[in-house]
């Protein structure tokens, strides 16, 4: 598959299993680590860990690499990590608290690089 088509995937997984607030952000040129950052949030931690189980099986069964995926013991933030694309699905209240979005904010919209923005949360 390639980009798009593992966007439209992710994309069409976190609406099927009716995440709340899907982002997708453009970090190519901003980042070495991933091409996009999906995010998106859960109504429970029930919800946020059958939101990243349903990536990673849709995921592996289009023959999409699954490099791994984090947090779903606790499931309060699961990121799945597909290489070019990492999803990040969240608790509303962990998303707020985090703020992952203004990270990747242009810098003229807040003049701060991103370990400026992460020295903030400190």
């Amino acid at each position: 598959m390639n980009l798009d088509e593992i966007r439209d995937l992710v994309q069409n997984s976190l609406e099927d299993m009716k995440a709340v607030d899907i982002v997708s952000i453009d970090v190519r040129g901003k980042s070495s680590m991933t091409d996009f950052l999906f995010i998106a949030s859960g109504n429970s931690t029930r919800h946020v860990k059958s939101i990243a189980d349903a990536i990673v099986i849709k995921s592996k069964e289009e023959k999409v690499d699954v490099i791994g995926s984090e947090g779903r013991a606790s499931a309060e933030w699961v990121l799945v990590d597909l290489n070019d694309i990492i999803v990040h699905v969240m608790l509303a209240e962990t998303r707020e608290f985090y703020q992952l979005e203004k990270l990747w904010e242009p810098e003229d919209a807040t003049d701060k690089t991103v370990e400026d923005a992460l020295s903030d949360k400190a």
